[in-house]
């Protein structure tokens, strides 16, 4: 196995992408709020707070491009290509990482984590949102109700078809 030495690189440079990565933390950060924001208004069901929020989602992932095109920008003078992965960095500086861009990887890797866990959550919320308007609309129109996907009718659960009260709003359930 070959090991690598890093090219000598100053100070400004390390310096600046540890700025690059916690820029990126903080926008990743936003996406969180955003897809918090985005589900509380799904829950309410107010159009307006889940259009905004989608626009700002749209805002916000087109400047986290900027920042990922600036880290790459910053590891090409670093010396690497632009495939200096977070996970790469430790390899890069020989173990030798500074502390103030291990914590800016840190940062990076717990907000990306956050992020993936608040999106599978709305997708989920979403998806039951939108399955539940259907059925709604089926309903208003005289259709049939069409069970929803991947969750079992009230006769395979083995439950009655009676009609129980729920605590969701009309367009989507609550208790999610």
């Amino acid at each position: 196995m070959q090991v690598r030495t890093p090219i000598a690189h100053t100070t400004g440079t390390v310096s600046a992408l540890g700025d690059a990565l916690r820029s990126e933390a903080r926008l990743l950060a936003d996406l969180v709020a955003i897809m918090r924001r985005q589900r509380d208004a799904v829950s309410r069901d107010d159009l307006d707070a889940i259009d905004d929020s989608v626009f700002a989602t749209h805002r916000v992932l087109v400047t986290l491009g900027e920042a990922r095109r600036r880290r790459r920008s910053l590891n090409h003078l670093l010396g690497e290509g632009d495939d200096l992965s977070l996970a790469a960095i430790e390899d890069f500086f020989v173990g030798d990482v500074p502390a103030d861009l291990q914590a800016a990887v840190a940062l990076v890797t717990d907000g990306a984590r956050a992020l993936q866990r608040e999106v599978e959550i709305n997708r989920r919320v979403l998806r039951h949102a939108i399955d539940a308007a259907d059925q709604f609309v089926r309903s208003l129109y005289g259709g049939p109700v069409a069970p929803a996907t991947g969750y079992p009718s009230p006769a395979v659960a083995g439950t009655s078809t009676t009609y129980a009260p729920r605590t969701g709003g009309v367009i989507l359930d609550r208790r999610v």
